[in-house]
């Protein structure tokens, strides 16, 4: 009982820690039975089943905040990274860049279109939003979203028009999926977010200058490339750099491999990260 009550306080006190972010009482006030909705044993977490769980016997109001409710969602997110830094942080953690789409059926919403979405594996008509989750072993193993940027192709950011109708905010500009990525790292960064290793697919893995901005940073990452693409690696006594794929002596990753193993990948543990 003593534990429930633990909890009980500390979901309220995170609560007065967004509530700010809040125009309005009403809204304030129906975030925190959202929250306990969504900690909650109810099997769906829809507007309905959220309003059930809440006592309420219409969805208009959990609706209605997440539609209509004015708040600042980048100043909690902030708030997030900064509960997370408080109580999560592991200078072992992982940060974890990733993207989703979102299954739309019309056109209206902001970024959508007919492209690619990896959950699905073909191309459907959606929004695709790019997240980081933060990978930690403090207190235990968590995980939890960090930060998360909208997708907005090309061809909305070119159309004026369009960008006014969904919303778009004007200095809203077209980023690639891993300049959003870098993004979302340096905000972290610059709050002081600790993490051992950045992984991420192909997406990002395909990104030279993503992959030279966490280098300049000292950031250790474990990036996936395509099977078609390379990698510059130092080589050889004058510095200089060759394509993985033509490099023809062994590839030490820092070690002196025995003699016999030569020709060969060499297995190097990932588990403790040393600057490059």
């Amino acid at each position: 009982m003593g534990e429930i009550e633990h909890w009980a306080h500390e979901l309220e006190a995170l609560h007065a820690r967004i509530a700010p972010r809040f125009e309005r009482a009403e809204p304030r006030r129906r975030t925190l039975a959202y929250l306990r909705g969504l900690l909650s044993h109810t099997e769906r977490k829809n507007g309905w089943q959220l309003a059930e769980e809440a006592g309420e016997r219409t969805p208009d109001g959990m609706q209605r905040l997440l539609n209509a409710s004015r708040w600042d969602a980048d100043a909690v997110r902030d708030d997030l990274v900064a509960y997370v830094r408080e109580h999560l942080a592991d200078p072992a953690a992982i940060l974890v860049i990733d993207e989703t789409g979102f299954l739309k059926k019309g056109t209206k919403s902001a970024g959508v279109k007919r492209q690619y979405r990896g959950t699905a594996g073909k191309r459907e008509n959606c929004q695709i939003g790019v997240f980081v989750t933060y990978s930690s072993l403090v207190p235990a193993q968590t995980q939890v979203l960090v930060d998360r940027e909208l997708y907005l192709p090309e061809e909305w950011a070119s159309d004026i028009a369009r960008r006014r109708e969904a919303g778009v905010p004007e200095e809203v500009a077209f980023a690639t999926k891993p300049e959003l990525a870098r993004r979302m790292l340096e905000r972290l960064r610059a709050a002081g977010l600790p993490a051992a290793w950045v992984t991420g697919d192909t997406v990002y893995g395909g990104s030279g200058p993503l992959r030279a901005w966490l280098e300049e940073q000292l950031q250790p990452y474990v990036l996936a490339i395509a099977a078609n693409d390379g990698v510059a690696l130092p080589d050889g006594p004058d510095g200089s750099e060759t394509s993985m794929h033509v490099l023809a002596r062994p590839v030490r990753l820092g070690l002196r491999a025995p003699r016999h193993t030569r020709r060969r990948w060499v297995r190097a543990s990932a588990a403790h990260p040393s600057p490059p």
